[in-house]
């Protein structure tokens, strides 16, 4: 499948549809995946100095919109319908990123395969599939 927006295209939808949020990064954008990163605090930690599962499945669903937008441009209107995550091994403390692969993209439905990995490390801390519904007006604005 052959991308229709770019890096930034994507990072200015970001940033525009969560105005005043910290938002991940995208990274990169290939025909195969959307790569998204997001710097991790403190705030992102739970007890154990482990990464906490809301916050990677925030990522997940994030990377997937993106990977989504990055084939069928900006329809905003794109909604989740479905998250499944696996936690894989206990991760650091530390960036998360997030490589997301889309898998079907129909006329209604789009699913994603999400994998979450610490910077600099190779090893899965979680494998996620999400499903994401479309709207029927091909603009979705």
């Amino acid at each position: 499948m052959a991308t229709v927006l770019t890096t930034s295209e994507l990072q200015t939808i970001l940033v525009e549809a969560f105005p005043g949020n910290r938002v991940p990064t995208v990274e990169s954008v290939a025909d195969e995946y959307v790569l998204v990163s997001m710097p991790v605090d403190d705030q992102h930690g739970r007890p154990g100095g482990t990464l906490s599962g809301p916050t990677m499945m925030m990522l997940a669903d994030t990377a997937a919109w993106m990977a989504i937008l990055s084939r069928i441009g900006p329809v905003l209107l794109s909604v989740t319908t479905s998250l499944h995550i696996d936690f894989l091994r206990k991760p650091a403390l530390r960036d998360v990123m997030a490589r997301a692969r889309v898998l079907k993209l129909g006329r209604k439905l789009a699913v994603v395969d999400v994998e979450l990995f610490s910077r600099g490390e190779t090893d899965l801390v979680a494998k996620a599939q999400v499903t994401y519904a479309l709207p029927s007006e091909p603009d979705g604005r």
